[in-house]
């Protein structure tokens, strides 16, 4: 089964699902960002997440120092980018921030994948409830995305950039949980567990944090 489904996985199971949650997700900011700078961050979130995924796959997992060094070394991936200066101080930077979170995130899908075939035979099963915990992923890292760009939009980006590693630690607890328990009944439910917080962190930074950049008649016209 994975010789079939893998290569495509790279393609349809991450970058394609991102490119929706976009373009959803940045309806009703037109004139709150340039298309070649979504772009443009959305290609460098997926070199970067490629770096980070490569990375937190063949690190050892549950160790308390190394989920705190993971969420800080992936946080400040996207930090480094959004924090150039032509980003400083500018309410885009915050849409540009989901760009690059969505390109981050959508690495991790052909990653998990491909990191699980490497060791074991993959059952139908197993690939569905793999994909749903990598949309958990996605979801996750373009709301920290998000999260910063705010922050630096804001002249907030130390005080964002802490909550936003400390909201990944408990990210990183289940998806190591997951890493160590992939062969028992306790995997399925880490799965969703990751979806659920991701799409949690997500519905927050889309509802409470995207608005803020807009002006009071706009903000009614947004709907999410």
């Amino acid at each position: 089964m994975s010789d079939f489904i893998l290569p495509q996985a790279s393609l349809f199971l991450g970058i394609i699902p991102a490119l929706i949650l976009l373009y959803v997700s940045i309806k009703g900011y037109e004139g709150y960002y340039k298309d070649k700078t979504i772009f443009l961050t959305f290609i460098i979130g997926i070199v970067t997440g490629l770096i980070a995924a490569i990375v937190r796959i063949y690190s050892i997992p549950l160790a308390i120092i190394y989920i705190i060094i993971i969420a800080l070394f992936e946080q400040l991936f996207k930090t480094i980018v959004l924090n150039l200066k032509r980003f400083q101080g500018k309410k885009e930077t915050t849409i540009y921030g989901l760009s690059l979170g969505l390109g981050f995130g959508a690495v991790f899908t052909p990653f998990l994948l491909t990191s699980v075939a490497a060791t074991t035979t993959i059952s139908l099963q197993t690939f569905l409830f793999i994909v749903i915990g990598s949309f958990g992923f996605i979801l996750f890292h373009s709301a920290s995305g998000v999260y910063i760009g705010y922050g630096i939009y804001s002249s907030k980006l130390i005080k964002y950039l802490i909550i936003a590693i400390i909201i990944q630690l408990p990210f990183n607890t289940i998806n190591d949980l997951t890493r160590l328990y992939f062969s028992n009944n306790y995997f399925p439910l880490l799965q969703i567990s990751l979806l659920i917080y991701g799409v949690i962190f997500y519905i927050y930074v889309v509802k409470k944090i995207m608005p803020k950049i807009l002006s009071r008649k706009r903000k009614k016209k947004v709907k999410f």
